[in-house]
């Protein structure tokens, strides 16, 4: 049975430096309507995209280009929470969800579009961060990707010797206490890259893609997204452990971790890529948490090497 076609979504081309021939839905997925961004365009394959907490579709307009240059279609997502997808509280700077299940049904809802837009195969993963933490639920529920390149994937949260205990604590009883949708410890309704400097950031040792990250959360505020709930936190710790303890699926993948990073644990990374039959871990000296917002220099390194890996996959 033919597919009804999505309803157009608005994308912020003036900030995203995206390649030309975007096209821009919302879809629904279970309760949330959420939104995707496609381009159609080389016939290697597709990746399918996917960015991490506090991230939108618009950030990830240069990582398109380079992909699209090296000969593949691409989709991306503004997962529940987050973009311009729906919200779950109030207070929108605030990224909350209930349970990490959740973000499988948008990760669905993007393969059915990718399906519906007869997007070229095999299809890829390219997962960010959160998103390699929900990519990775993914793979291992049989998602139908040929191949993998994770990017500071978030198989743990970095955390100080004592942020660790108290987390435990305040997990166990914010629910029962109403407290799951309040700011996580230390966090608040700051936006990171409108209030930290350049200067001693975690995110990017290059200026310019710092300004371009900046620029988008400045012009377009609403894409912007600030602190964790508490529910937020409770959920991500609880799918760390339970990824932790199954068994690394059978794709064939490349996990590229910067030896500065500070946003995720590094230790689960590097355990899950010993561990993992058809896998690389791939380290960059020097280089902070978002590998694909680096300087040139990384960034070709970056996307060469998964390119490798997809066409390697093609025979």
């Amino acid at each position: 049975m033919r597919q009804e076609a999505a309803l157009p979504a608005p994308f912020h081309a003036g900030v995203a430096d995206a390649p030309p021939g975007v096209v821009a839905v919302w879809v629904q997925a279970g309760a949330a309507r959420i939104r995707l961004a496609s381009w159609k365009a080389g016939e290697k394959g597709t990746v399918l995209l996917l960015p991490g907490r506090t991230e939108c579709i618009e950030k990830y307009g240069r990582a398109a280009g380079d992909l699209v240059a090296r000969g593949f279609s691409v989709i991306t997502i503004d997962w529940r929470g987050q973009g311009l997808a729906d919200r779950a509280l109030p207070d929108r700077l605030m990224g909350h969800v209930g349970d990490f299940a959740e973000y499988q049904q948008d990760l669905d809802a993007m393969l059915a579009e990718a399906a519906r837009l007869d997007l070229p195969r095999p299809w890829y993963m390219v997962a960010h961060s959160m998103g390699g933490c929900i990519g990775l639920r993914g793979l291992m529920r049989g998602l139908p990707v040929a191949a993998a390149v994770f990017s500071a994937p978030m198989w743990g949260i970095a955390m100080t010797p004592w942020q660790k205990p108290l987390a435990a604590v305040v997990s166990s009883v914010a629910r029962p206490l109403g407290l799951n949708a309040r700011y996580a410890p230390s966090t608040g309704p700051a936006v990171y890259l409108t209030t930290a400097p350049f200067a001693g950031n975690v995110l990017t040792t290059d200026r310019e893609m710092w300004d371009y990250m900046r620029r988008q959360v400045v012009e377009v505020p609403e894409l912007a997204l600030a602190g964790p709930s508490i529910g937020w936190v409770s959920a991500a710790l609880a799918e760390c452990a339970a990824l932790a303890a199954l068994p690394a699926p059978r794709v064939p993948a490349v996990c590229a971790l910067g030896t500065a990073e500070k946003v995720v644990a590094v230790a689960p990374v590097h355990l899950r890529m010993a561990g993992w039959a058809r896998g690389e871990l791939d380290l960059y000296p020097g280089a902070e948490h978002e590998i694909m917002m680096e300087g040139p220099a990384v960034r070709k390194r970056f996307f060469d090497r998964a390119a490798a890996l997809f066409e390697a996959t093609r025979g």
